[in-house]
């Protein structure tokens, strides 16, 4: 097991990508903290793990409260004494264009998809730099590194996450600290809800993944926990400041 030991925090973990990242980190040996606002997710996420013989506990956490992260990352400072891989999942996806999306969905996207990876990197970040080192994955998207229409408050946030980590990467690398962002495209999880009604619900939404996908095809969660694996484990260890896009082309075609 290549994450033997190693003290993980997800956030978003209840379900989809989070849940699948989380699975996979406690499958390879690492104790894993599930962050989640929903508690029967995030409990469902853990006792599944602990089913298969991993470790695991869950925290209840809005991580649009400032407090709630703090005592996320302090809580497991203070018991486990490290932390070894920060994953910052949780998101919120607000669809529409400039005159469409209200103030208060551009001030939640910023609050959520950005703020609170800051907040919890910024946390973590004295106890890596302490213990010799650590991992931070970000989770931005496809859209972080390429333009939706309609989808402002979403992308503007997204383009930010991967400023904000190849930052981050340049900051601390002599740390010993690695940052990097993961950029999944379309994945078939309840994330995509919104969109998908802005699309014009289901059937529109899978025409559009057999028409401008290269790959003609959604991801799996579990497709998208691989990439995770890679990233937070040793196989990348000389890899940081990257954004790594998996979208099975649509970023390019």
């Amino acid at each position: 097991m290549i994450l033997t030991d190693r003290i993980a925090v997800v956030t978003g973990a209840g379900s989809g990508i989070g849940r699948a990242g989380a699975m996979i980190m406690a499958r390879e040996g690492a104790l894993v903290v599930i962050a989640d606002r929903d508690q029967a997710s995030g409990e469902s996420t853990a006792a599944d793990i602990r089913a298969t013989g991993g470790r695991a506990e869950a925290i209840v956490t809005d991580v649009s409260d400032d407090a709630a992260v703090g005592q996320l990352i302090t809580g497991t400072l203070g018991k486990y004494g490290r932390i070894d891989i920060l994953h910052n999942h949780a998101g919120i996806q607000v669809g529409g264009a400039l005159t469409e999306v209200e103030v208060d969905g551009m001030d939640a996207s910023w609050r959520i998809n950005v703020r609170a990876q800051f907040l919890a990197a910024r946390l973590v970040m004295p106890a890596m730099v302490t213990q010799g080192g650590g991992v931070i994955l970000n989770t931005a998207s496809n859209s972080g590194v390429f333009y939706d229409r309609e989808m402002i408050a979403y992308a503007t946030s997204k383009h930010a996450v991967v400023a904000m980590t190849r930052q981050m990467s340049l900051d601390y690398a002599r740390h010993n600290v690695r940052v990097n962002a993961l950029c999944p495209g379309w994945v078939d999880t309840p994330f995509n809800e919104p969109f998908i009604a802005q699309m014009g619900g289901r059937e529109a939404i899978e025409t559009y993944v057999r028409t401008k996908i290269p790959m003609g095809r959604w991801a799996s969660a579990e497709e998208i926990a691989e990439a995770i694996l890679f990233l937070v484990s040793d196989r990348s260890s000389f890899m940081t400041g990257q954004a790594l896009v998996i979208d099975g082309g649509e970023s390019i075609g």
